[in-house]
């Protein structure tokens, strides 16, 4: 029998270490490229991943290794890069706001092509979540006004991605062992990355010589091991224990997670940003609702 607990307990788990690596990405952008950060965390992930499960593979159907590959490109590689292009001109805060956009996409896309079905509660629980987000994207904008907000296209379409990748897990990788999924869709992924780290100028004297370049090997290091190897399989794991709509709402919690970072690194939080977190919890609630 299934503990209806441990669902929570996931998301809670995946809040706090996806809502960290937003900061991560910041720090590791002081010595890494946007494309040499992206790459890098593909290929350390990818080594763990593919080292500790590819026993899982060799009883993959081979029905499963189209949608794995799909789940590879858009779960993971090119996400990789978008969200390291936009800290580069965004907030990390900022860029966590915006990935709360993945519940309703979720919800959006799963509806018109997956034909997976939300109830109105579930809608209802979105709408009040991303009520939330934009008053957390507003006073963000208004915090940080010189930022380049175009740059939050990458972040968006990302989130389109991962919604994306989501609904495919629930439709076609429901039977699928997590650490399976996880490890297949690195092998499409994992040579791809090595080719961009060897165009991406990592190996000269430059970057090697860069005084940041240690630190930044460091956050990258705890970014792939935690914030996406072990994250990947708690996230799974999330998707076949639930909906795609409680699992994506673990963006919801994300932003708070990285607004309590922001705070430690000496940013401010308002009265507003609080009520907005309150706003995002309460549609948490509401869309893993069935009824």
């Amino acid at each position: 029998m299934k503990n209806p607990n441990l669902k929570w307990i996931y998301l809670f788990v995946l809040s706090v270490i996806w809502g960290s690596s937003f900061i991560l990405i910041k720090k590791s952008l002081l010595g890494l490229t946007a494309f040499q950060l992206g790459a890098l965390r593909t290929i350390i992930t990818g080594l763990l991943l593919i080292g500790f499960g590819f026993n899982t593979l060799k009883t993959m159907p081979k029905s499963k290794w189209k949608w794995l590959l799909l789940s590879g490109l858009l779960g993971s590689f090119i996400p990789a890069f978008f969200f390291a292009i936009a800290e580069t001109e965004i907030d990390s805060a900022v860029a966590s706001i915006l990935n709360s956009l993945v519940p309703l996409n979720t919800i959006l896309m799963g509806f018109a092509i997956f034909k997976i079905t939300s109830t109105k509660r579930q809608i209802l629980g979105v709408i009040v979540g991303f009520i939330g987000t934009a008053l957390l994207i507003l006073k963000g904008s208004a915090l940080n006004p010189n930022q380049n907000y175009y740059y939050a296209g990458f972040v968006i379409l990302s989130t389109i991605m991962y919604a994306a990748n989501v609904n495919i897990i629930k439709r076609y990788l429901q039977e699928v062992k997590p650490l399976a999924i996880a490890a297949g869709s690195y092998i499409f992924i994992l040579f791809p990355a090595i080719i961009v780290l060897l165009c991406s100028d990592f190996f000269t004297s430059a970057t090697l010589n860069n005084p940041e370049l240690i630190s930044a090997l460091f956050y990258i290091t705890v970014l792939s091991v935690f914030g996406t190897a072990i994250a990947k399989v708690v996230f799974f794991k999330l998707v076949q224990l639930s909906t795609p709509v409680f699992a994506s709402s673990v963006t919801y919690i994300m932003p708070i997670v990285a607004l309590i970072w922001g705070i430690i690194d000496g940013e401010t939080f308002s009265l507003l940003q609080g009520l907005a977190a309150l706003l995002i919890l309460a549609g948490v609630y509401l869309s893993h609702k069935n009824k």
